[in-house]
């Protein structure tokens, strides 16, 4: 099927009420305005959360899930939708990079859990490169794999290339010799029961057992859940995860070709339960801002530092200010990405704000990152704001 039907019919799906040829064009906006229903330049919805972006060929490219009404809209029914910009303000409908599958036996059939699709431009090989977590439509979120697509073209159409755990094989090079050892058959029978009586889950517990997990899966795979992407300034690319039953985010470099994991992996805050991490690097630094685990409920921001991405990292709280709701909330959002716009001066806390009843209401938390007199970001709330403005600060 064509990326044009593709397109209509992500219309439909979103507004099943309308054609999807009817929608009128708008006027041009001229500031980032979050929680509010933004809409494309033909006058239909954005549709793209858990959002990543690229800045390519002189454009701003946005890759996100499309979701539909309802329930059934947390669930995978179209595709990774991507649309472009020249300024960060309008945006023009690319179609579905990504289509899920018509065939049951296919990872990404439809009804699939695919979420926070990124993507990377490999200047080596020319190629467009997806990553995203990826669960079958009967895992309940036990599959923990990721999804890697490629593409001739940014837009794509996008060839799924395969889903796996990450760094099957592969030991964390952060940890002590000692502990680069499969389990023991105790320690297997101690995990199990673990599991059997609730006392690991995909949230926070305080029974964590910080040094078991990743040895469980040292022959299958890492789980791989809530993740991003991250290109560092020699080109080097990076795939940060939650794994561990969400209790350690590990930091893995790819290949080359950003096909496949390097064989290297660390391992960051391990017990901690760090979901949604977005990062970026500003003046020598790595910046991570995360969430806490807990489903798609807001909860308080996180935020840490490291002057080496492997680590270590170090911790630094909460980094919104505002009211007491707020702060805790993370202005009722959760993170997803940091644009960073060279050319414009300025950082870009990209979150969601999920609505899990009608999936296709989920809102765009787009805010300015400021940086206090030590160089230390943090966030405020801004009703309305424009790129030039805050640059000019």
């Amino acid at each position: 099927m064509t990326r044009r039907v593709f397109a209509a019919l992500s219309l439909i799906l979103a507004f099943p009420f309308i054609s999807a040829f009817s929608a009128e064009p708008v006027k041009p906006v001229d500031a980032i305005r979050s929680g509010e229903i933004w809409l494309d330049e033909s006058g239909a919805r954005i549709n793209a959360h858990g959002a990543g972006l690229l800045i390519y060929d002189g454009r701003y490219w946005l890759f996100g899930e499309h979701k539909v009404e309802g329930e059934l809209g947390n669930s995978a029914q179209v595709g990774v939708h991507c649309y472009s910009s020249a300024d960060l303000y309008n945006w023009r409908d690319e179609g579905i990079a990504l289509p899920v599958s018509d065939d049951p036996a296919s990872p990404i059939a439809r009804g699939c859990i695919l979420e926070r699709p990124k993507v990377l431009h490999n200047a080596k090989t020319g190629k467009f490169v997806m990553f995203f977590h990826l669960e079958s439509a009967r895992s309940n979120y036990r599959d923990a794999k990721t999804g890697i697509a490629v593409a001739e073209k940014v837009a794509g159409p996008y060839r799924f290339v395969r889903a796996e755990r990450p760094n099957a094989g592969d030991w964390p090079s952060n940890v002590a010799d000692a502990d680069k050892k499969p389990l023991s058959a105790d320690e297997r029978k101690a995990l199990d029961e673990m599991f059997a009586t609730g006392k690991i889950k995909t949230g926070w517990t305080p029974d964590y057992p910080t040094n078991l997990l990743y040895r469980a899966d040292f022959e299958g795979g890492q789980e791989a859940r809530d993740m991003t992407l991250f290109q560092d300034d020699d080109g080097r690319a990076y795939h940060i995860y939650s794994s561990e039953s969400n209790g350690t985010l590990h930091i893995a470099p790819l290949t080359d070709d950003y096909l496949d994991w390097d064989g290297e992996y660390a391992r960051a805050f391990s017990g901690r339960y760090y979901e949604a991490p977005a990062i970026f690097k500003r003046d020598g630094k790595y910046w991570l801002f995360a969430s806490d685990c807990t489903g798609w409920a807001p909860n308080a921001a996180r935020l840490a530092v490291a002057d080496n991405i492997l680590g270590p990292w170090t911790e630094l709280g909460n980094p919104c200010r505002g009211t007491e709701a707020e702060v805790a909330k993370t202005f009722w959002s959760q993170s997803s990405y940091v644009l960073n716009v060279p050319e414009k001066n300025i950082c870009v806390f990209i979150g969601d704000r999920w609505n899990p009843q009608n999936a296709i209401d989920g809102r765009y938390i787009w805010l300015p990152i400021q940086f206090d007199d030590a160089g230390v970001p943090f966030l405020e709330w801004r009703d309305a704001w424009r790129f030039e403005e805050e640059a000019a600060k």
